[in-house]
């Protein structure tokens, strides 16, 4: 076991103009399930990739367990790679599959079958072993993806998208059992995925990256309730933030449409890229609401009380919830509200934001007030 360390590292492709990572740093701690979060192409697989080995830094250092892994063969940094599309032995039975690292390693066929028989117990894929990659489903070929990494023993465990293949309903039962294995073993592991979701329910911590470059990293809660800009806003959250323009007054901020919202008080936002301002300064910001932080009034009551008019657009019943779309002040809005909130398209309702809610980001850098 082992903690990972990437410091200042810089990686930029030939036939690419921009670098693929600039200048990442980021430490994982020993036993810590870590998330690389971010869109295609932000460069969370190829960080993956060179602290596995398969591509090396154009600058900067990458540690494992306070080691320079930085020109290690692959099979030297003692870590275990999960692809996306697993990358099974076809010719080989899921027994062998699975067996084929400690092969490698030359260990006696009684060690080999013993841990063999053993992870497969742990996954509980022993009825599967007979059986070649062909002839298994997607999350079967999956866990047995996941058996050879284990039965390795590596200090690290490193995740490409493995659940990417899987069906919506296996997917958030594997997300489970992951979590689950990681924490019983206590082995780092990294997981790359463009799945917020999913990186919601797996993480200890999460790193928001976009365009190469680390946006944020913090707990699931913190990158959630406290983005550190614009970017994070929006690509974390089912809805996402709902992100309207407006001006300070005072301790208040109004939005187009003259929904006036109290200003959050000055308080310490997590992870990287913020900027302080004080409460009641004036100009232009971006306000800040998670479709959970608006609560709809029925009937409309007055706009003094805190209550702005908005007409519905749309209603989206999704069982345990209803997203209810609005248009407040020419700007789009989606609210998170009770399933048996259903006011008619067409028709005015009240939207009052919680002020514990509400956050702001300077107009002009996208980055976080406090």
């Amino acid at each position: 076991m082992a903690d990972v360390e990437f410091d200042e590292v810089w990686k930029q492709f030939a036939s690419q103009t921009a670098a693929a990572v600039k200048g990442l740093s980021l430490a994982i701690p020993d036993h810590e399930l870590l998330v690389l979060l971010g869109p295609s192409g932000c460069g969370k697989t190829t960080a993956l990739r060179m602290l596995a080995g398969l591509e090396e830094p154009d600058s900067g250092d990458i540690r494992i367990g306070a080691k320079s892994v930085v020109g290690l063969e692959p099979k030297d940094r003692d870590v275990a790679l999960v692809f996306q599309s697993y990358a099974l032995y076809p010719h080989l039975s899921a027994h062998d599959n699975i067996g084929y690292p400690l092969k490698v390693r030359k260990l006696s066929k009684a060690d080999q079958e013993a841990k063999v028989q053993r992870v497969a117990k742990m996954l509980g894929i022993g009825h599967l072993l007979p059986r070649r990659p062909g002839q298994l489903s997607g999350g079967e070929q999956q866990r047995v993806a996941l058996a050879r990494a284990i039965v390795r023993e590596p200090r690290v465990f490193l995740m490409d998208e493995p659940l990417s293949n899987l069906d919506a309903k296996l997917r958030v039962h594997t997300r489970t059992e992951l979590k689950t294995l990681q924490r019983e073993l206590g082995t780092t592991m990294v997981f790359v995925t463009h799945d917020q979701a999913e990186a919601m329910s797996l993480a200890n911590r999460i790193a928001v990256l976009n365009a190469g470059e680390l946006q944020q990293i913090g707990t699931p809660d913190e990158v959630y309730n406290d983005p550190a800009n614009l970017f994070v806003a929006e690509f974390i959250g089912s809805p996402p933030m709902n992100l309207l323009e407006a001006t300070r007054d005072g301790d208040s901020v109004v939005t187009a449409g003259g929904w006036r919202i109290p200003a959050p008080r000055e308080r310490a936002v997590a992870g990287s890229g913020t900027v302080a301002a004080p409460a009641g300064s004036g100009g232009a910001v971006t306000v800040g609401l998670r479709p959970e932080g608006i609560a709809v009034v029925q009937p409309v009551q007055d706009a003094q009380d805190g209550v702005q008019p908005a007409a519905v657009v749309a209603v989206e019943p999704l069982g345990s919830e209803v997203i209810v779309d609005v248009q407040v002040g020419g700007q789009s809005l989606k609210i998170r509200a009770a399933p048996d909130v259903r006011p008619e398209s067409g028709s005015m309702i009240g939207l009052r934001a919680d002020p514990t809610a509400v956050r702001l980001f300077d107009r002009a850098t996208g980055l976080a007030i406090h």
